[in-house]
């Protein structure tokens, strides 16, 4: 009896400790890949600060000024390109992640669910690209410019006894604020591929989502304030005008599904009706 219940156990814990070191050998994977990368892109560093100083370069350009940023302790700049190491690293490697995390779900999953998280997968990263440079390109510069108007150069006259402020912008700072934007926006970017999961998985409905508008946009106004650094209003309201049509494509997505599942449901003849629309039906 005690060998029997002995190969059981032996039996339940193959599989187990086949699955924990594959599991080991794809983060080991992901881990390889995000330091080769995150060595690539210390070796770069300085180009990749200098693209992304690219909106800053250009506004104090514009208000005469040189384009310039400083670093006020002696780790700063080292800590900063590190930042820049870490952050693109990530970045780069993110695909080489997401295809391991992939090659160890997918075994477990049926052929029809892979195909149908498989295109999440893939549009999951290339939102947050989205995301990542419509605050680059077009809030940014917004922003900052907003920021920069709150300099005083002070008069022509020197009687008139105006302080001169001027913005003397640290790398570390400036790295910081820009980071956050983008990142804010690319995870917010990520709406459609959430609420579409959920609907998916029975925990959502379209007809939900679309009773829950006008609470959708007082969230949504919520969200903006939260995740946009700083008291800018006006990138808390393009990010929230960038959110809100999301959301409508999210709730487009998810009656498109629910059309799909009812229409195979109906083809198999295991579709049920609810009792509202069965009512409905016979008025």
């Amino acid at each position: 009896m005690s060998k029997a219940s002995d190969k059981d156990i032996d039996d339940t814990t193959a599989p187990l400790m086949e699955h924990l070191i594959e599991l080991r050998g794809r983060l080991i994977n992901c881990l390889l890949a995000f330091v080769v990368m995150m060595i690539i892109a210390y070796a770069t560093a300085g180009r990749i600060f200098n693209f992304l100083a690219a909106p800053i370069y250009e506004l104090l350009i514009t208000h005469g000024q040189k384009p310039e940023m400083i670093f006020t302790g002696l780790q700063q700049g080292f800590m900063t390109q590190v930042r820049i190491s870490v952050f693109g690293g990530f970045i780069l490697a993110f695909p080489i992640i997401a295809y391991q995390l992939w090659r160890f779900v997918a075994p477990g999953l049926y052929r029809q669910e892979k195909r149908a998280f498989l295109p999440f997968l893939l549009a999951s990263p290339i939102l947050f690209v989205i995301g990542g440079a419509f605050a680059f390109y077009a809030v940014l510069p917004l922003a900052y410019d907003f920021f920069l108007g709150f300099q005083q150069f002070g008069a022509a006259d020197p009687s008139a006894q105006e302080v001169q402020i001027q913005y003397l912008g640290t790398i570390n700072e400036y790295l910081s604020l820009t980071m956050k934007f983008i990142i804010a926006f690319g995870l917010c970017f990520q709406l459609p591929v959430l609420l579409t999961l959920l609907g998916l998985a029975g925990i959502i409905t379209a007809k939900g989502l679309s009773s829950f508008r006008r609470y959708a946009v007082v969230l949504g106004l919520i969200v903006a304030a939260f995740v946009t650094p700083g008291p800018d209003v006006m990138s808390q309201l393009i990010l929230f005008a960038a959110i809100y049509p999301l959301y409508e494509i999210s709730i487009l997505l998810v009656r498109f599904f629910e059309r799909k599942r009812e229409a195979e449901l109906r083809a198999q003849g295991l579709w049920v009706e609810e009792p509202a629309e069965a009512g409905a039906e016979k008025s």
